[in-house]
């Protein structure tokens, strides 16, 4: 047979959410790929598989990536696993399935359990367009547009976060947007699953006063047509009208102060007769 890389979709907590192909697939393969093999041998042997394991993480991944691949292309059968969820999501595989592309190696992703999908489903927050971030990024530089992004989005976005780093990262979303209607999802499938709605600033006072205990998705609603009006206006009305025409100068007369009037909720003729008092 061809060789394949199958990404296999592990449960975020409950066992019993494997699925039977994805039992099949690891019962099948000749190598399983994992980001924590002790953690996967546990799962294996729940489900008495016996396949062997090699450590796949993201010390290792470029370098691991290619010994995969050449025994991908000798047509062994490789299953990639993370700890939880989907492989290449916020977790390590990326790599490895770029490569594998790039090697002409065929690659399938088996469906199954994946926090943000999970989280976003169960917040009941906007899902009809939403950006996924994962963690807050360690470099000040990317963390600080990720933020400013956070502030302007009009799309719903989900943040991962482990419990020892998160009341910090409430609070820096918290300034960016702390009115905005928000989730703590905490726990998913667990026994002791939680779900805390609320806005930005009410999550980071609650979790300054309790302490924050298991793995963590974080959903920000974007911001309404009605607000992004009211800012806009709000922004421009602190701006007398020549100022304001001033932002538009490369613009004909008329044309500016149609502009204008967009901007301020009123009408051109109001402009009018207010520039020519």
């Amino acid at each position: 047979m061809e060789g394949m890389l199958y990404l296999c979709p592990t449960p975020i907590g409950n066992l019993g959410d494997i699925s039977q192909r994805t039992l099949e697939t690891l019962q099948a393969v000749d190598l399983i790929a994992a980001e924590d093999t002790r953690s996967t041998g546990l799962l294996l042997k729940q489900y008495h598989i016996q396949t062997p394991l090699i450590s796949y993480h993201q010390h290792n991944e470029k370098e691991r990536a290619e010994e995969l691949i050449h025994k991908i292309k000798e047509g062994r059968q490789i299953a990639l696993v993370t700890d939880a969820g989907m492989p290449a999501i916020s977790d390590p595989g990326q790599i490895l399935v770029r490569r594998c592309h790039e090697a002409g190696v065929l690659v399938t992703a088996l469906p199954g359990p994946c926090a943000f999908v999970t989280a976003l489903a169960l917040s009941g927050l906007d899902s009809r367009r939403f950006t996924f971030e994962g963690f807050l990024p360690a470099d000040k530089k990317e963390r600080q547009q990720v933020l400013a992004d956070l502030k302007e989005s009009t799309r719903t976005m989900i943040f991962y976060e482990a419990p020892h780093r998160l009341k910090e990262t409430l609070r820096l979303l918290s300034e960016a947007a702390g009115g905005r209607p928000a989730a703590a999802v905490r726990e998913l499938t667990k026994k002791f699953e939680e779900i805390r709605l609320s806005s930005l600033q009410e999550l980071a006072a609650y979790y300054e006063e309790h302490e924050p205990r298991g793995e963590f998705v974080i959903l920000v609603e974007g911001k309404t047509k009605e607000q992004q009006q009211a800012e806009r206006q709000e922004r421009y009305e602190a701006l007398s009208l020549e100022e304001h025409m001033a932002l538009y100068a490369e613009l004909p007369e008329k044309e500016a102060m149609k502009a204008v009037a967009r901007d301020r909720g009123i009408t051109k003729r109001d402009v009018y007769a207010q520039l020519k008092k």
